[in-house]
């Protein structure tokens, strides 16, 4: 039974699926299936969207979709999780945000939900957001990493005033740093003193756990 339910839970997420996911979320609620395990399903599910999306299977709407799909199931989880007062061991913690006059975030929300399916605790300040507000997100919650999003070559220089901002702030040594965006490159990374980039929002995941050394 519980096979049954947790690989027909794993189907509605790779096959974009909402309201079966959420379904079949209440059912391994239901028969008592450790929550925990639940969720590894999903992380595992998008991941391996993810991953065909990375090899160029899939296009970003699937990834998206995928993502919307174990989004439907995950409060369901979460709430039994509460109910049973247990805790899901966060992988560490990231803050992230697109820059300063940008406010593309498609790119943005979706590394989020990767890294929260992940395992991440993911703080999500959204979009426009001044060098200012970041060093208060990284003092407010002490991430593991910052991370950056810039779609707009005009926007890209406020990545290195971020970082440049923590400097100033005798913070950098505290956080990883890892940016992307449409408009970075693997060259403007390196030049502004960035800890890491990468082009798509798996891959992003990929280089988080590096950085934090998982």
């Amino acid at each position: 039974m519980m096979t049954d339910i947790l690989g027909n839970l794993k189907k509605a997420i790779i096959e974009y699926d909402p309201d079966s996911a959420a379904d079949w979320a209440r059912k391994a609620v239901d028969e008592q299936i450790d929550p925990l395990k639940i969720f590894d399903v999903l992380t595992t599910s998008l991941r391996q969207v993810g991953d065909a999306f990375g090899r160029g299977e899939l296009f970003l709407p699937e990834l998206i979709a995928a993502a919307q799909a174990m989004e439907a199931a995950t409060p369901v989880i979460t709430e039994e999780l509460k109910k049973r007062d247990l805790k899901r061991e966060p992988l560490g913690t990231v803050v992230i945000g697109t820059v300063l006059g940008d406010i593309h975030t498609i790119g943005k929300a979706m590394v989020s939900r990767l890294l929260t399916a992940e395992g991440f605790t993911v703080h999500d300040l959204g979009v426009n957001i001044s060098a200012e507000a970041f060093i208060k997100a990284v003092r407010d919650y002490k991430p593991n990493i910052l991370a950056m999003s810039a779609l707009l070559t005009t926007t890209a220089p406020e990545q290195a005033k971020v970082i440049n901002a923590l400097q100033d702030a005798g913070i950098r040594d505290k956080v990883k740093v890892m940016v992307g965006g449409g408009a970075i490159t693997q060259e403007f990374a390196q030049s502004i003193g960035a800890d890491g980039y990468d082009p798509t929002a798996p891959g992003a995941v990929g280089l988080a756990k590096r950085l934090i050394g998982k």
